[in-house]
């Protein structure tokens, strides 16, 4: 039997793409190993989104193949940008994922089972629900990887879903390229109600939604707020990437909304919950974005203040028609993305002190630093439990906590006796 180490960097999609891997390696009888250079492979799932992670890929690779007899390539850089790999020199298998496990073994690898148990990140539960998207950004690399999207049926998700329950997980982060069209390729808007539906599988678990771009999710938006508003078992968390305040700006990107429908998603969303946690994305210094542009980016985010917040500076990738534009100063993308790096954090340290004194129901995820485990709350706000061990937490636990200090992106709070209504607790804050 194979001895196999394997690490996977980029998005949840990845990470579910990797835990399939296993589950059919396993399956099969091999087994995972701590490092590359006890194993008799090493699996590396890359990802490719800008040129920085592209390069931290390529010298992984090249330490990969040293510390090992036998490296596969697979995720996002090694079917969009394969190439790379070989003119490299590595010497490395550069594959699509599905085709990893046969390969461990040279084909003997049989194909796992449908009911056979899922391989969990402790008591996290990855669920890709689709692969592929409907976009066509002029500045994505990682849609030469995933194509146009393929969207399982509602129940084969479900039967996933509650498979994940039944192995123990207590969190199922709902994962693709962009959740919200998911059953476009079948003529449909599906995501309500595969949502509906795993929120209606027995058990005590939450369920996290995974990035859903603007312009899918705006012509189902009053539908997607009420399933939200209805099913406790869902965060209240909601990934909308809107990339730039400025229109012109996002008619270059090729996004498939505007500023003005990603308002009226934001405003759906305020009308049906009293309490929810807004994510999004911004891309600082694409090549047509002005000062004004930039402005009007700011500007929006004073205005939703979302309490998560990823800043990326633009990077060009090849082959995109974003490549072939002139391009801002290097100096100018610094200042602008150290500007908007400087207001989200003041939006989410505003949102975090907000909470301090408040009690919340929360779900132990994860294990923190020392003694501590990481939580999250109703509207996916981290929360750190310190001396988690004497207060008898551990990951899976559903408990009660008084929130008592802040950081800029997670609270400490401190188990409390007795349960905590839901909605009053929510109402605290």
């Amino acid at each position: 039997m194979a001895r196999y180490h394997i690490e996977t960097y980029g998005c949840t999609s990845n990470r579910g793409e990797s835990r399939e891997i296993e589950r059919r390696l396993r399956d099969a009888g091999h087994h995972r190993v701590d490092g590359p250079r006890e194993a008799d492979v090493a699996i590396l799932n890359t990802c490719t989104v800008v040129e920085k992670t592209e390069r931290n890929m390529l010298r992984r690779a090249e330490e990969l193949a040293e510390e090992t007899a036998d490296l596969i390539v697979t995720g996002c850089m090694a079917l969009a940008q394969g190439e790379q790999f070989r003119d490299a020199g590595l010497d490395a298998r550069v594959l699509h994922w599905e085709e990893v496990p046969a390969a461990v073994t040279n084909g003997e690898c049989p194909t796992t089972t449908p009911d056979a148990e899922p391989v969990l990140d402790g008591v996290v539960g990855i669920l890709p629900i689709a692969r592929g998207c409907m976009s066509n950004c002029s500045y994505c690399i990682t849609k030469f990887a995933t194509g146009r999207i393929d969207s399982p049926p509602v129940e084969a998700n479900v039967a996933k879903a509650r498979a994940l329950v039944h192995a123990g997980a207590k969190e199922i982060r709902v994962t693709g390229q962009d959740t919200g069209v998911y059953g476009w390729d079948r003529g449909e808007r599906k995501l309500p109600e595969l949502l509906d539906r795993i929120c209606d599988i027995d058990g005590e678990f939450r369920v996290r939604v995974g990035m859903a771009n603007p312009g899918g999710v705006h012509g189902i938006r009053e539908e997607l707020a009420d399933v939200f508003a209805r099913n406790g078992k869902l965060y209240d968390f909601v990934h909308l990437p809107v990339q730039s305040g400025s229109d012109g700006v996002l008619e270059a990107m090729r996004r498939q909304h505007r500023v003005g429908q990603f308002r009226e998603i934001v405003g759906t969303f305020d009308d049906r919950l009293d309490h929810w946690t807004l994510s999004t994305d911004f891309i600082v210094g694409f090549p047509t974005e002005t000062d004004a542009d930039h402005e009007r980016s700011m500007a929006l985010l004073r205005e939703v203040r979302p309490e998560k917040v990823n800043v990326t500076r633009f990077s060009k990738r090849p082959g995109t028609d974003a490549a072939g534009m002139k391009g801002l100063g290097g100096t100018l993308k610094k200042e602008r993305s150290k500007a908007m790096t400087e207001l989200k954090m003041e939006v989410v340290r505003e949102a975090h002190e907000s909470m301090v004194g408040t009690r919340r129901r929360v779900l132990a995820v994860e294990p923190g630093t020392g003694d501590s485990v990481k939580c999250r709350d109703g509207a996916y706000r981290q929360v750190i439990v310190r001396n988690a061990s004497e207060h008898g937490v551990a990951p899976g636990d559903f408990l009660d906590v008084e929130v008592t200090a802040a950081e800029t992106v997670y609270c400490f709070g401190e188990p409390v006796d007795g349960r905590v209504d839901a909605d009053r607790a929510v109402a605290d804050d």
